[in-house]
């Protein structure tokens, strides 16, 4: 941790000041240590440089396992291709170089995907998730002088209000037990004018028809090993049949979902042995996680009005995409 840090963060059980105890430092950086709130005495332990808000994994246990298991296989720089980077522009709607100098919040880092591509346009980032998958961002992307990564809890995030000039979240808020909650906390991060870019799973009939959501009540509750074990006896023999029939002209890009595998042959061009990473990775994915709550594009437009923000779209295309600006004469709720 940077001692700079220190200037955003408060106590996230009361907003109180924090104050800093140094037991060593690498580098300049805080490697161990304590934060110790001023108004209510709670204590929060700094550990292998991030600073550490939540007691146990609990509802995320499994991103944690996932995303130290595969560390780095979606990170741009392991693939090749731009994967991470194309999502993060789309769904954002930011250009990255407009991203330079700004501070900024990736809420829900995993592995550090986004945080990448974000770290690699200049922005000034803090990385936060509640799981232990900040060991593995922290790891790919190491003491880089513009990155803090923080264990934290979406619901009671640990920063002063109104100081992110962005603030993004992909890929998790349909994975939290609260999403309106979750989402509902976002904003408050922003200063005046700044931006935020969300996505969501999005609701659709035919996804009553798709074999995760009924093998999901039995997978959830594997212990992470043997899920993991069948998810990779699945994939070697399921992942076949879904390449032939997602080969399939026209209809076969749909006809995939059928397999309960993650097949992403048609949509990256990713070499075979990414193909059957990334879909182990990703069944895991679909099976393992808690909660997996889709959203509604009128459900979200609420929430962005709500929230008080300006300039917000809803939109579907594979996600259900939603961003929005705070005013810029508005203050932190």
């Amino acid at each position: 941790m940077k001692t700079a840090l220190l200037d955003i963060l408060v106590c996230p059980e009361c907003s109180g000041k924090l104050a800093l105890t140094v037991l060593a430092e690498v580098q300049g950086e805080v490697e161990t240590g304590t934060l110790q709130c001023g108004s209510c005495e709670r204590s929060f332990p700094i550990s292998r440089s991030i600073p550490r808000f939540v007691p146990v994994d609990s509802y995320q246990t499994s991103f944690g396992f996932q995303w130290n298991e595969f560390r780095k296989t979606q990170l741009d720089s392991h693939t090749g291709l731009p994967l991470s980077r194309d999502r993060f522009c789309f769904s954002t709607g930011w250009a990255l170089d407009d991203l330079a100098g700004r501070l900024v919040l990736d809420v829900g880092c995993g592995a550090g995907r986004f945080a990448e591509v974000t770290l690699g346009a200049g922005a000034e980032l803090v990385a936060l998730d509640y799981s232990s998958a900040v060991d593995a961002c922290r790891q790919n992307l190491g003491a880089h002088p513009r990155l803090n990564v923080v264990q934290g809890d979406i619901y009671r995030l640990p920063f002063r209000k109104g100081v992110f000039d962005d603030v993004y979240c992909l890929g998790v808020l349909q994975h939290t037990p609260d999403v309106k909650g979750a989402f509902l906390s976002l904003p408050a991060q922003l200063r005046p004018g700044g931006r935020l870019g969300v996505d969501f799973y999005a609701q659709h009939p035919l996804n009553f028809f798709w074999p995760k959501y009924w093998l999901r009540p039995f997978t959830k509750r594997l212990s992470q090993e043997s899920l993991f074990k069948l998810v990779k006896l699945m994939v070697r023999f399921l992942l076949p049949i879904s390449l032939v029939i997602g080969r399939v002209p026209v209809l076969g890009r749909r006809l995939r979902y059928a397999i309960p595998v993650a097949n992403h042959e048609p949509d990256f061009p990713l070499s075979a042995s990414q193909v059957r990473e990334w879909a182990v990775l990703n069944t895991y994915d679909m099976l393992a996680p808690a909660h997996d709550h889709p959203q509604s594009a009128p459900t979200v437009l609420g929430w962005l009005r709500e929230a008080g923000l300006t300039n917000y779209e809803v939109f579907r295309k594979g996600h259900l995409i939603a961003r929005g600006a705070r005013p810029p004469s508005s203050r932190p709720s």
